[in-house]
């Protein structure tokens, strides 16, 4: 990074009170715990109310981020909020959130890269202070994946789960904060996982319904296939902007997607999983939400202590990825 060294003032976590177990989903799709549980690690994730939209999971997960860092609402400057299920197309979720936040001075905007949108997002608002632009800046993974998951397709019915995670970033002392990003797409693998439905290409009908449209689409092989290779590449390649090595990894938080993808990465980066950030068995992939809430439980748990080296790696649809190194 140049300019003003940016970091991590504050971290906050939401997640619904609703827990939507494997066993559940056996009443609901031809599968069964053990297989979820062997293909992906996961055991249960949590589902929002009928009356929680995105922008609320994210209003719960910014306050306690902007507590933690000790300011107040209207000292922000900048609201990112990334997701792929906004409450609507307009207003952005990041407009309803900087009103329900009192966040009177924030200008605000959403994001859209799905499960590597956090670390777009923090790579934008980084950039923003580093220049001195801005002072503080709200940056929000949030995806209610619920709302659009298709409970009849047990091939992603299973994966998906809702919540919110936020961190408040402003200048640090010298030595601190973020070293470097890494952000990358491959748009020719769009197909590959995607919601067709809603946008102007197929604007919403009853043809657009019947076909399920607007419910998650994914090509799982080839998306497993992608996350493998570009999770341990996307992490390596931070760490050389930033001067690295492998070894000087104090905890990787990944996007919790699969056990497996996660694992490959450790051994591509020679890392145990004591050096790891888990928790996709209690959660599912939260999309945009995933790395967010991740880094605030390592940070609930002490697992981060000051001077420790972190690595936020993310991937998703577009098909979009992002790395990141940070010094806490």
């Amino acid at each position: 990074m140049y300019g003003i060294p940016v970091g991590v003032l504050g971290t906050g976590k939401y997640v619904p009170e609703r827990v939507l177990t494997n066993k559940e989903l056996e009443t609901m799709v031809e599968t069964n715990d053990e297989w979820i549980v062997t293909r992906t690690g996961i055991r249960e994730r949590r589902v929002a109310a009928p009356d929680q939209a995105t922008s609320d999971l994210a209003l719960e997960a910014s306050r306690i981020a902007i507590q933690n860092a000790g300011i107040t609402a209207d000292q922000i400057d900048l609201i990112i909020v990334a997701t792929i299920s906004p409450d609507m197309a307009f207003p952005s979720a990041s407009c309803i959130l900087q009103d329900k936040l009192g966040a009177k001075n924030a200008a605000a905007f959403d994001l859209a890269a799905a499960c590597a949108g956090f670390i777009y997002g923090l790579a934008n608002a980084a950039n923003f202070i580093a220049t001195g632009t801005y002072k503080y800046a709200l940056v929000v993974g949030a995806d209610t994946l619920s709302r659009i998951t298709d409970y009849t397709d047990r091939n992603t019915c299973i994966l998906f789960g809702d919540g919110a995670g936020a961190v408040v970033i402003g200048a640090v002392p010298e030595g601190r904060g973020f070293r470097s990003f890494e952000l990358g797409a491959d748009g020719s693998g769009g197909n590959l996982l995607k919601i067709a439905g809603g946008g102007s290409r197929f604007p919403a009908s009853a043809e657009s319904i019947d076909q399920r449209l607007h419910y998650i689409h994914m090509a799982g092989n080839e998306v497993f296939k992608f996350a493998v290779r570009i999770m341990g590449s996307a992490a390596e390649d931070a760490l050389a902007k930033a001067g690295l090595e492998k070894d000087d990894i104090d905890l990787l938080i990944p996007h919790q997607a699969n056990i497996r993808i996660i694992q490959s990465a450790l051994n591509r980066l020679g890392l145990t999983e004591d050096k790891c950030m888990i928790n996709l068995d209690s959660y599912g992939n939260m999309s945009a939400a995933s790395v967010p809430v991740a880094l605030a439980e390592a940070v609930e748990q002490g697992r981060l202590q000051e001077g420790d080296t972190t690595v936020l790696v993310g991937f998703g649809g577009g098909l979009t990825w992002g790395a990141s190194v940070l010094v806490w």
